[in-house]
């Protein structure tokens, strides 16, 4: 079979997916509410790791290669899954997260099927100690705006139990790990230093990703992340982190509530010290339906997201700052990639889009950007 041959599968395949999945499958995940679908989703999740003949089989079906240099990584797709999905189950302590490990179970569903089925994911994110998250209804969706909402607080078996857990696994080629700056600890020298043991955690173990991500803005704890994107504690943390990471690339997601000469002094942060890309953005903190404070994502973040990278990529032309940029939020077309891509960015991540288009959302939005012209 000739290229031509193998697009004309492809296409056809992805057009009967994304009638079935619209139709029936979406229709069908929506009688249940946000919570319950994703806990059947991780379950599933579960069941594909130990069984990945048939992802990787639809993946190379249905994906197509884009080859893209973004943040010092060369990738497969300008497409990847960001952090918040493959993350891992929540403990109480190190010593249980470790049990488990040792036990076999599988302490982060979808640490095989995911990047199977979609390429290049981003694990985490994943604080130094195990979080349990925040308790109660914590997942939303919003089908009329294409939006999600969640204050999970990042629900994670903590650092050294996913480095156990992935370094005992045959990992990826191309996969990133988010680490979280540790919420609730006032003292700076501790936090500087609970995020250097969290990249000493994989790297000791011989986990070594294609990136580390240090998220510096997570909206669902009970602490204000601005407070860690202000430039001197930002400076210092990245300088530590970066002095860990034995050349491998380092990216910082951000949030999108900061002024414009905020961002600028950011980027020229991120410049200095070596950082190879910039995320943005993370999810923007409102009012959830449960009336406590969650992060939106998806369509009702995308315009602002969209124009922080705008006025990233500004102050990037005007200083000559050689950081990438990496969009993510709001991503489920291929306008909404394009947004992106105009704006300066040179990839994207997407979250929300698994929801709305499903687990092949990627190659639904590569499909339609390889066969509609892109508006200027």
């Amino acid at each position: 079979m000739n290229h031509s041959d193998d697009s004309l599968m492809r296409d056809a395949l992805l057009a009967v997916y994304r009638l079935a999945y619209r139709h029936l499958v979406r229709p069908l995940t929506f009688t249940m509410d946000a919570q319950t679908a994703h806990s059947r989703t991780m379950d599933a999740l579960c069941y594909f790791d130990e069984h990945t003949e048939l992802v990787e089989t639809v993946h190379r079906l249905t994906f197509r290669e884009v080859p893209t240099r973004s943040g010092g990584v060369e990738l497969k797709s300008p497409l990847m899954l960001a952090a918040g999905f493959v993350k891992g189950a929540g403990f109480t302590t190190e010593a249980e997260a470790l049990a488990a490990v040792r036990a076999g179970q599988n302490i982060i569903p979808g640490w095989r099927s995911m990047p199977a089925l979609v390429g290049a994911v981003e694990f985490g994110s994943f604080t130094r100690y195990p979080r349990m998250g925040n308790p109660g209804v914590v997942l939303w969706r919003d089908a009329t705006t294409r939006s999600t909402q969640n204050r999970i607080g990042l629900k994670n078996p903590g650092a050294v139990a996913a480095a156990e857990f992935l370094a005992a696994r045959p990992l990826p080629e191309i996969f990133g790990i988010n680490i979280a700056v540790s919420p609730g600890i006032t003292d700076l020298a501790q936090e500087h230093q609970e995020a250097v043991e969290a990249v000493d955690a994989f790297l000791s173990r011989g986990v070594r990703p294609a990136w580390f991500t240090l998220n510096i803005s997570c909206p669902n704890t009970e602490d204000d992340p601005g407070n860690h994107q202000t430039e001197t504690q930002t400076r210092e943390l990245v300088r530590q982190v970066i002095n860990r990471l034995e050349k491998l690339p380092l990216w910082v997601k951000i949030s999108p509530n900061l002024a414009e000469s905020q961002y600028a002094t950011l980027l020229r942060v991120f410049a200095d010290e070596g950082v190879q890309a910039v995320v943005a953005t993370n999810t923007r903190p409102e009012l959830s339906p449960a009336a406590t404070t969650a992060g939106v994502a998806g369509g009702r973040l995308h315009q602002q997201a969209v124009q922080v990278v705008r006025w990233l990529a500004d102050a990037r032309k005007q200083h000559g700052y050689s950081v990438d940029i990496i969009g993510c939020g709001g991503v489920q077309t291929a306008p909404d990639y394009e947004d992106f891509r105009r704006s300066g960015a040179s990839a994207v991540q997407y979250w929300s889009a698994l929801i709305y288009e499903g687990p092949l959302a990627a190659a639904l939005i590569l499909r339609e950007k390889m066969t509609v012209p892109c508006k200027n």
